[in-house]
């Protein structure tokens, strides 16, 4: 009898664990962010004489594999502001991407925004693919710390400006669907 007792309390034990896990946790609502941004992050690319202002560069450059750069990779510690002016950066965006396509321009990006501002604390981590010639990318916010804790949500880039291989300017609509 004692071990039926044993089990039968194993039993309560855990589906009383998991109904106070489940209610813990905020309902989504996808067509509502619980916070939003709107940033610029701008890439200047080092070019060999621009130290002092430049804030990517290559680190690998392409295979000459088709004509969309295939392979080559870059490392930023790129701005971001709140207006297309280079002016003083809310973040810091800092990470890597990689040109991963041969056929078409197409990029994977893996990097943490660092805030560290009056309005914001902490990180956002985001990551995946910026299928450069479409008007509009989505890639993944993935995680964050401080008043970021565990944010999941969607950021969507758009073009802004482009000089060439020296510098581009991508608008991202930062949506948050998880705040903790």
């Amino acid at each position: 009898m004692e071990g039926l007792a044993g089990k039968v309390s194993c039993i309560l034990f855990f589906l009383l664990f998991t109904q106070t896990v489940s209610s813990l946790k905020k309902p989504l609502k996808q067509n509502e962010p619980c916070k939003r941004l709107a940033l610029y992050y701008h890439d200047i690319m080092f070019n060999g004489t621009n130290v002092a202002n430049a804030t990517a560069a290559t680190v690998a450059n392409e295979t000459r594999l088709g004509d969309f750069k295939f392979g080559k990779l870059v490392v930023f510690d790129d701005p971001m502001t709140k207006d297309a002016q280079l002016s003083t950066p809310v973040a810091r965006a800092q990470g890597f991407y990689f040109y991963d396509m041969k056929t078409d321009y197409n990029a994977w990006f893996a990097y943490t925004l660092i805030f560290n501002s009056s309005d914001y604390k902490g990180t956002l981590n985001i990551m995946g693919a910026d299928m450069m010639m479409e008007e509009t990318r989505d890639l993944s916010v993935v995680g964050g710390t401080g008043d970021f804790f565990m944010a999941r949500g969607i950021v969507t880039f758009r073009t802004d400006a482009v000089a060439g291989a020296a510098y581009f300017r991508v608008q991202m609509d930062i949506k948050l669907y998880e705040c903790y």
